[in-house]
């Protein structure tokens, strides 16, 4: 378990026999651009079927905001989040959309999935 996977808490699913999904979504994701030092800003949405376990929103605030200082891509930082949460949950499902601001007119979106289809 890395120190980052460390941050992040679970609870019992009290209905692991069903096939339900969560959606989480965290507007005010910020991370740093490794090329420029300039802060990056996004949308987070995460959708997942439990199975045994389910985040505690508490400890995946606090989890997201430990990459605020982190000069990371968004294709990296993604599937790092995505690993992480998959390490610590084992999820039957989970999808996580990372929908990044404008920087240059341009703007980024990276969906990643467990497991992939």
């Amino acid at each position: 378990m890395n120190d980052f996977q460390k941050v992040l808490e679970t609870f019992e699913n009290q209905f692991p026999g069903r096939d339900y999904r969560i959606e989480i979504v965290c507007p005010e994701f910020t991370s740093v651009c490794p090329k420029t030092g300039q802060p990056d800003f996004g949308t987070l949405t995460f959708t997942y079927t439990p199975d045994k376990l389910c985040v505690e929103l508490k400890s995946l605030k606090l989890y997201l905001q430990s990459y605020r200082n982190e000069g990371i891509f968004y294709e990296n930082i993604t599937n790092v989040i995505l690993d992480d949460l998959v390490a610590v949950l084992s999820p039957r499902w989970l999808r996580l959309e990372a929908a990044f601001s404008a920087r240059g007119g341009i703007t980024e979106t990276v969906t990643v999935e467990h497991p992939s289809a």
